[in-house]
């Protein structure tokens, strides 16, 4: 109890220094005895001194709010201005036309051309039976019109090309069949404006020929049609020069009759299409040949169908 007593009291001197003037030191002298019979009040230990709470601020006290009103309901929103029409653009400059293609070159022979392949043409032609006069490397005249008379045989387009088809046909040999079985005959084929010499029964040369067109015409007053009469006739008569029709419808060269007014004749205008007042047209070169080479006297049958 004596340290004890002593340890406070030191503890006690250090808490009066610390709230006071400290005393100057001295020499401690023993405590006496009535010191020791009478105890020194204990002294209450002292806590090291806490700094004074800081209390947070209270802040005032708020009244409860009132209700708030009901929010009013929110008005439309005005219709937006209507946009500002755009200003015209400028118009984008016209595109330039585009430059038509070139045409395409035409294939097959035709008019006009020239060389080895025409030469060879030309023979096919005539060896098959095809009324030209001869083989001379120039695709002229008279080589259209046997290339028009192949085309009619074979049922193709009549344009005097040679392409494709055309070849096949000449290639294959196509030959219109006759009706004549046996005898000299000309035969006109209206469906086909052609013009056949046959042989017993052979077509010794196929010629293209025009024939009435089935307009009507006027001549010497009256109306007339240009149709070629269909039958079996025969060389009635014939005059071996150009003679100027009666109903003044222009020049026939070298004309055989074969019924009244109609005749096989020569012109110097052969389309492909019926293109005459009635008579039968071929080239004045085929003309000849009848006459001259081939040789159609009066009486030689003539089948018109």
């Amino acid at each position: 109890m004596l340290l004890v007593g002593v340890v406070l009291t030191g503890c006690g001197t250090g808490l009066t220094s610390a709230q006071g003037a400290a005393p100057s030191p001295g020499p401690t002298a023993s405590p006496s005895a009535s010191d020791r019979a009478t105890p020194a009040p204990r002294p209450t230990p002292t806590s090291t001194p806490t700094p004074p709470p800081t209390s947070t601020p209270t802040p005032p006290p708020t009244s409860t709010p009132a209700p708030a009103p009901e929010p009013a309901p929110p008005a439309p929103a005005p219709a937006p201005a209507p946009a500002p029409a755009p200003a015209p653009a400028e118009p984008a400059p016209p595109a330039a036309a585009p430059e038509p293609a070139p045409p395409a070159e035409p294939t097959g022979l035709r008019r006009g051309d020239e060389g080895e392949a025409v030469l060879a043409l030309q023979q096919r032609l005539i060896d098959l039976g095809y009324f030209l006069t001869a083989a001379d490397g120039r695709f002229g005249a008279g080589t259209e019109q046997a290339v028009w008379a192949l085309q009619k045989a074979a049922g193709l387009g009549r344009d005097g090309v040679v392409g494709p088809a055309t070849l096949a046909a000449l290639d294959a040999g196509t030959l219109p069949a006759p009706r004549t079985t046996s005898g000299r005959a000309i035969e006109v084929d209206l469906d086909a404006q052609l013009l056949l010499a046959v042989d017993d029964g052979v077509v010794t040369r196929v010629v293209n020929a025009s024939s009435g067109n089935g307009k009507p015409y006027e001549a010497l007053g009256r109306t007339q049609r240009a149709v070629t009469p269909t039958g079996d006739y025969s060389v009635v008569r014939q005059i071996d020069g150009m003679h100027e029709s009666t109903l003044e419808l222009g020049s026939m060269y070298r004309p055989k009759y074969f019924r009244g007014g109609w005749a096989v004749h020569g012109s110097s205008s052969i389309p492909p299409w019926p293109a005459s007042h009635g008579c039968v047209r071929v080239s004045n070169a085929a003309m000849d040949w009848i006459w001259d080479t081939w040789g159609a006297p009066l009486g030689t049958p003539v089948h018109v169908y």
